[in-house]
């Protein structure tokens, strides 16, 4: 029997969060919207719209790596963040290995840096999407 769970996926970060939606079945994902965040902290009312117009049964947040593979601070800052998720919504959290996505985000809109890009919500919300993507494509 072939699952069919819907799943959010975020892609973390300090001023802003993209996120992304996917369904098992079919093994898509795509950008759904990027909701702002102070220091990290989003706007949880913001996050429970979404979970509960979605109803996902599994959340993937990307995780920030280093290219070796050791973690740095923003690692500790996304598992904050997927353990708040999971701690406030009560909903299952994956980690999925999010090294360049930003920059493949970029290039597939061709933006030369994420400082250049006017729509920086656009560039989040890929990343969000590419990060479920991988993880889809990994099960």
């Amino acid at each position: 029997m072939t699952s069919s769970r819907t799943i959010l996926g975020f892609d973390f970060g300090m001023k802003n969060i993209g996120i992304a939606v996917g369904q098992e079945l079919t093994h898509t994902a795509n950008p759904l919207t990027a909701i702002k965040a102070r220091d990290g902290i989003p706007d949880w009312e913001q996050i429970h719209k979404l979970l509960d117009e979605w109803k996902p049964q599994l959340l993937i947040v990307g995780l920030p790596l280093n290219m070796d593979g050791t973690e740095q601070d923003m690692t500790a800052a996304a598992r904050r963040f997927g353990n708040r998720l999971h701690g406030r919504f009560n909903i299952p959290v994956e980690w999925q290995d999010e090294r360049l996505t930003t920059f493949e985000a970029l290039d597939q809109m061709g933006i030369r840096s994420k400082m250049d890009a006017r729509q920086r919500s656009d560039v989040d919300q890929l990343s969000a999407q590419l990060i479920l993507q991988s993880w889809l494509n990994q099960q």
